[in-house]
């Protein structure tokens, strides 16, 4: 069984989703040993949602039940959130239903922003640390594939992401009232992840040329060098930072890299290291706090940071217009109905197909065991035989014969795994035959590892 556990923007609240902004990694591989029915999950946290696929042993409310218990223990533990709280929050989803909320969060089209392109990357990016990990599935496997498949058709075929919406340019479009020539603004963008790439495009779209980067982490220079603008010294940071008319915070650093303090003396520092000295003078004698700064100046300050990147409290500097993800998501647009309809319809689409086939492929060790059955009485028969049949007719005889008996049995198995009554099949098979599916399985894959 298949199943997800999903907390969003749609939801949760921006703080509960702050807190499970944690290492998704170690959450995935604590699931999955959490828990004997639990073969594996893959768990994706971007900066809107927080979601475990989960793989389980076993169909039934009873295996859901111990599953959804299972990695509820484990993120209440990882992120300090109470476990009740979790339960009430997340939307289970299992089996098809799993499989259509992931194509369509693949998509684009459970996002902030409809058709936002950052995702899918975001999604492909968390199947490959499951990888590393160790706690993919097969079945996983195949669930995130065709959701990257699913994503790519839904772009080429319909409007979705045509236009390049990401929730970066929502934030641009948002403070596009205040700024009426991008192209003089200085830009400071502070982070080296997954959104400065397309904060960088969309600033360079509205054209913006001045832009500096400073990394927390030191991988400035790098970004810098692949990107052909300016890197930051930490030295330089505070006077940086006082002279960007926009600065947009997309790092995952612990802790806040801004706030209204750090902001204040920035634009203290910058401003007497700008003044003159007899003015400089004047302020040290009369011990004036403030500093001959431009207080008409507007500074656009974005946080696309999960935990967040800056503190509240500079929408408190004079001056400062802040807009981080809570506000995107308050003024985020309709989604375009039509297109939307479309893509939805190929989701649905896509997760039947994939439900059919994970059904069918379930069934797979049954009709081969069936098979092998077959085939060790035909090669008895064929060996009681053959010192009468020179000619090989009998044999020829016997093999037809077989191939047409099990015939119907096979397709069957197709038949019954589409309907979700594998388990018929397989009771059946031990019940005619006498053939435990589980065991012959077991058996296969020990000869495999020996060999």
């Amino acid at each position: 069984m298949l199943m997800s556990l999903t907390a969003s923007h749609k939801n949760a609240s921006f703080d509960l989703l702050e807190q499970l902004s944690l290492d998704a990694d170690a959450v995935a591989t604590s699931i999955t040993t959490a828990s004997e029915r639990v073969r594996g999950s893959v768990v994706v946290a971007t900066c809107n949602r927080f979601e475990v696929y989960v793989d389980i042993d076993g169909d039934g409310p009873d295996a859901a039940m111990g599953a959804v218990s299972a990695a509820t223990a484990v993120v209440a533990g990882a992120s300090g959130i109470d476990a009740a709280t979790l339960e009430r929050t997340w939307h289970v989803k299992t089996d098809e239903s799993a499989a259509e909320h992931l194509f369509a969060v693949t998509s684009g089209l459970e996002s902030v922003v409809v058709g936002e392109g950052e995702i899918a990357g975001q999604v492909r990016r968390s199947l490959e640390s499951a990888r590393e990990a160790g706690t993919t599935t097969a079945t996983l496997e195949r669930l995130f594939q065709r959701a990257s498949q699913t994503s790519r058709g839904i772009k080429n075929r319909t409007p979705i992401g045509r236009a390049g919406r990401s929730i970066v340019r929502l934030a641009l479009e948002l403070a596009s009232s205040r700024v009426t020539d991008w192209s003089s603004m200085r830009v400071l963008l502070i982070g080296t992840g997954a959104y400065a790439g397309a904060s960088l495009a969309a600033l360079r779209d509205r054209g913006v040329t001045d832009v500096s980067v400073f990394s927390p982490s030191g991988r400035g220079a790098t970004f810098a060098a692949n990107h052909g603008i300016a890197t930051v010294d930490p030295a330089d940071f505070a006077s940086v930072v006082a002279a960007a008319d926009v600065i947009v915070t997309c790092t995952v650093t612990e802790g806040f890299v801004l706030d209204a303090d750090i902001l204040q003396r920035a634009r203290v520092e910058y401003a007497l290291a700008h003044t003159s000295a007899h003015v400089r003078d004047v302020l040290h004698r009369d011990g004036t706090p403030g500093c001959p700064v431009n207080h008409d100046a507007y500074q656009l300050v974005i946080d696309l940071g999960l935990p967040r990147n800056v503190d509240p409290d500079v929408a408190s500097v004079h001056g400062v217009e802040l807009v981080d993800l809570e506000t995107i998501r308050i003024h985020a647009p309709l989604e375009e109905l039509q297109a939307t309809e479309v893509a939805r319809a190929m989701v649905g689409k896509a997760a039947r197909t994939f439900t059919r086939v994970t059904h069918e492929e379930s069934l797979a060790p049954a009709v081969v065991a069936l098979r092998a059955h077959g085939q060790r009485i035909l090669d008895e028969e064929i060996a009681r035989i053959a010192h009468r049949d020179p000619d090989g007719v009998a044999a020829s005889a016997l093999r037809h014969l077989v191939g047409r008996l099990l015939h119907t049995p096979t397709t069957r198995a197709r038949e019954l795994a589409r309907d979700g009554e594998a388990e018929r099949y397989v009771d059946a098979l031990e019940a005619l035959f006498g053939i435990d599916v589980d065991a012959d399985a077991a058996a296969e894959r020990d000869g495999e590892a020996a060999s």
